[in-house]
C-alpha cells in the first residue's frame, strides 16, 4: 500500500504554481501617510506594492496624462494602466479583469472614507472615474 501511495504521488502532475498577484508602482512623496495607509489596503486586496519615494510627483502625473484638476496625493501604474490617488482596490481589480481602452483611473483630491483617507465611520461620497485617451472622463464607480 505505501508503494503505491508513493508511486501514485510521484507520478501526479506537479501543482500548478498560482499566480502572481499584480505588481502596482505607487510614487509618492516621503511622507504622506495616507498613500502609505493606501498602498497597506492594496496589499489586503492581494496586490504586490512597491512604492517609490520622489520628492517631484509632477513628471509621474505628467507621464501618465493627469490632468491639474484630478490630481491627488499619489500616481500608480498597474498593468499598462495609472490609477491617480485612492482609488479602492476593488476597482483596479474590476479594470485588469475589464481591460477597457482607457488610460486609467482617478480619484481626485483625498475624499475622506476613501482606501487610505479613513476618518472613524465617516464616508464622503466620491466618483472613481474613467480617464478617456482623449483626456475626458466619465465615472466608471460611484462610492
Amino acid at each position: 500500500m505505501l508503494v503505491a501511495t508513493v508511486a501514485i504521488a510521484l507520478g501526479a502532475p506537479a501543482a500548478a504554481a498560482p499566480p502572481l498577484a499584480p505588481e502596482i508602482t505607487v510614487y509618492k512623496t516621503p511622507t504622506c501617510g495616507c498613500c502609505v495607509a493606501w498602498m497597506e489596503h492594496l496589499e489586503k486586496e492581494g496586490f504586490r506594492v512597491r512604492g517609490i519615494d520622489v520628492v517631484d510627483l509632477a513628471p509621474y502625473k505628467g507621464k501618465a496624462r493627469i490632468p491639474t484638476a484630478l490630481e491627488s496625493c499619489h500616481t500608480a501604474f498597474v498593468g499598462g494602466y495609472v490609477v491617480e490617488g485612492h482609488v479602492p482596490g476593488a476597482a483596479v481589480k474590476r479594470l485588469l479583469a475589464e481591460k477597457p481602452a482607457i488610460l486609467g483611473l482617478v480619484v481626485p483630491g483625498m475624499p475622506i472614507g476613501s482606501p487610505g483617507m479613513e476618518v472613524g465611520s465617516r464616508k464622503d461620497p466620491y466618483a472613481i472615474l474613467a480617464l478617456e485617451r482623449d483626456g475626458t472622463t466619465r465615472v466608471y464607480e460611484q462610492r
